[in-house]
């Protein structure tokens, strides 16, 4: 969809992460989600995965015009994806499989669905998860009014980000600093490329997939 939710979860996102940008105190951790370690032995799996379905697929990284590198971009989408469950979960909101197919389908089906998460930085084993806490976020927003108007949206939104505030994220060093003043102009999520090295320099990093 190309409406005001999309829109929301940009902002939620971009909030979250301007708000909670901190070091792991926890070794071996490449980012701390509400207490939930996420390994860099995970994020690893998870960018093999990534990064063999892309092959699979004939798509080379270079492609997508990624801002940032590609273990930054599979580390902050494992990350929204869990700050975001946390939240909408502890508000009572839950989402069904069968939400969660009806959003696969109206996107054109597990096909289409799988090539929009290769463009959002998601590994295939991750895209439902990914897809749940998208629809978890977009029903806080509208819980709280979000959605109808656009004033509505801003108090639904403002309310999100509040929430979300609550769930501290905590970034490794060695995946770069996180950009707090994120834009159009710098679009990245990451400042520093840190061990990573640089990406791409015309687009923006990944938005979380229309519903």
């Amino acid at each position: 969809m190309k409406s005001t939710r999309v829109r929301v979860i940009l902002a939620v996102a971009a909030a979250g992460v301007a708000l909670t940008a901190c070091s792991p105190n926890q070794a071996g951790a490449a980012a701390v989600v509400g207490g939930e370690r996420i390994s860099s032995g995970e994020l690893d799996r998870n960018v093999r995965e990534y990064e063999a379905a892309l092959a699979k697929a004939g798509v080379n990284p270079s492609q997508l015009q990624f801002q940032d590198s590609v273990p930054q971009l599979v580390l902050f989408q494992l990350v929204n994806a869990r700050q975001y469950a946390k939240v909408a979960e502890s508000k009572g909101i839950t989402v069904t499989e069968g939400e969660i197919d009806q959003v696969i389908a109206s996107q054109g089906g597990p096909q289409k669905f799988e090539q929009a998460m290769l463009q959002q930085a998601v590994a295939p084993s991750k895209a439902r998860d990914f897809m749940r806490s998208q629809v978890l976020i977009n029903k806080l927003v509208a819980k709280y009014g979000g959605g109808s108007d656009e004033a509505a949206l801003q108090r639904g939104q403002a309310q999100a980000i509040k929430d979300l505030q609550t769930v501290k994220v905590e970034w490794s060093p060695r995946y770069g600093q996180i950009n707090t003043q994120r834009s159009e102009q710098q679009p990245s999520v990451f400042v520093d490329a840190g061990r990573f090295g640089t990406a791409g320099k015309s687009a923006a990093a990944p938005a979380p997939p229309q519903q």
